[in-house]
């Protein structure tokens, strides 16, 4: 690909953070980057906001009757974006012969299809959607490499990571001189709250992050360290690592996104404002380096950083992450589809915060080891262990 050409960029959950964001460092560079296509599930106003600004060739709302409301909305104001509708129009936008890269930001599950057509058809993949390695790790680099896809991660932590790896390095850490992959954590809104308060956390206080703007959902992985877990998941599949070479580390700061150390006593490290515009900008130009609209990172200002270890039993879903992966198979699927459901119960107020992980636990002894050999399989893994956790869910219910 030229430098001078002009690169066709599909965004997979434009509404959300990161879809903003990415829409924001694209709009900054007319000269490098353009819009091919945006998604989304049914926010028409905000996917009609960016269908005039932007004008993608393409604009797909999963859910039919947003995208009948969409094109109703263009052709008002005169935009000539065409709305296609449903899950197979993800795919179809994902892997487009026109495409250089998708931004792959859908939140959940619904993700994984539209991410997996994207390797399949060898297109350069900014993954920030979790769930395509946590439910299908195996397949996804597998297609990955088969396709000659080129995956570059958005996830603050594995991008400082990518960052701080040599530039051939092949997933082989060990080779490469690589003794720990530290991932680092704020710790949330509760790294400090007491243990019993955390029996009566509200949905707001949990979506409060000191550091970073998210959507709610994120912002209670956050708060749990959900999130965390299923990075170090992520960090097993982009980076090769076994659990045992995978370290959370809690930087209450966020300054130090994430480090690799190596056998020699160095330990590289990538730091910055935490600003999401800077790993998608990294994405989108690497390997060279391109204006984010970040503010510079003021050393003096931060005065001092610091570090801890992660407690396990305030943070009980970190340890759930870590035997998932451990165990393999279909268990970071079935984590992750149970972490899904409570946090989902828990953000509609049907149940407590301190539940969350007891729903992802007994969810992953009832469920127990699943085959998970194919997408359909790797989904209905999924399926199975949302029954089973709206059932202990049930069994919780604050009312």
């Amino acid at each position: 690909m030229s430098a001078s050409r002009i690169q066709q960029i599909t965004i997979l959950g434009a509404t959300g953070s990161i879809g903003a964001s990415t829409l924001d460092v694209i709009s900054r560079h007319p000269d490098r980057f353009a819009v091919f296509a945006v998604t989304a599930h049914r926010q028409t106003e905000r996917m009609a906001e960016i269908c005039v600004r932007h004008s993608p060739r393409y604009a797909v709302m999963v859910d039919a009757q947003a995208a009948r409301e969409l094109t109703l909305s263009l052709k008002r104001a005169g935009c000539k974006t065409e709305v296609l509708a449903g899950t197979t129009a993800l795919d179809a936008v994902a892997s487009h012969d026109d495409v250089d890269a998708v931004m792959a930001a859908i939140v959940g599950a619904a993700g994984l299809n539209p991410t997996l057509a994207a390797a399949h058809a060898g297109k350069k993949i900014l993954l920030a959607n979790k769930e395509a390695l946590v439910l299908s790790g195996q397949l996804f680099m597998d297609a990955v490499a088969a396709c000659g896809a080129r995956l570059l991660p958005i996830d603050s932590e594995h991008n400082a990571v990518f960052q701080s790896l040599p530039p051939d390095y092949g997933r082989q850490p060990t080779a490469c001189g690589v003794r720990r992959i530290l991932l680092t954590a704020s710790g949330g809104p509760f790294r400090d709250t007491p243990l019993d308060a955390l029996e009566s956390v509200t949905p707001e206080q949990a979506c409060a992050h000191p550091n970073w703007v998210m959507g709610r959902k994120i912002s209670v992985d956050s708060a749990t360290m959900m999130n965390k877990g299923l990075e170090v998941i992520e960090a097993h599949w982009l980076f090769g690592a076994p659990a045992s070479l995978i370290e959370v580390v809690v930087h209450p700061q966020s300054v130090i996104h994430s480090m690799v150390d190596y056998v020699d006593g160095s330990v590289v490290a990538q730091l910055g404002n935490p600003d999401m515009r800077t790993p998608i900008a990294h994405a989108l130009a690497w390997p060279q380096r391109i204006e984010a609209g970040v503010r510079p990172l003021d050393l003096f200002e931060i005065a001092r950083l610091t570090f801890e270890r992660p407690d396990f039993t305030r943070f009980p879903c970190l340890a759930l992450a870590y035997e998932a992966l451990r165990l393999g198979g279909s268990a970071p699927a079935v984590l992750n589809a149970a972490n899904e459901e409570a946090v989902a119960a828990f953000l509609d107020g049907v149940l407590g915060f301190r539940r969350i992980a007891e729903v992802i636990s007994a969810t992953m002894e009832r469920t127990g080891q699943l085959a998970v050999d194919s997408v359909d399989a790797v989904l209905d893994a999924d399926r199975h262990a949302r029954r089973i956790a709206r059932e202990e869910i049930h069994s919780r219910r604050r009312y």
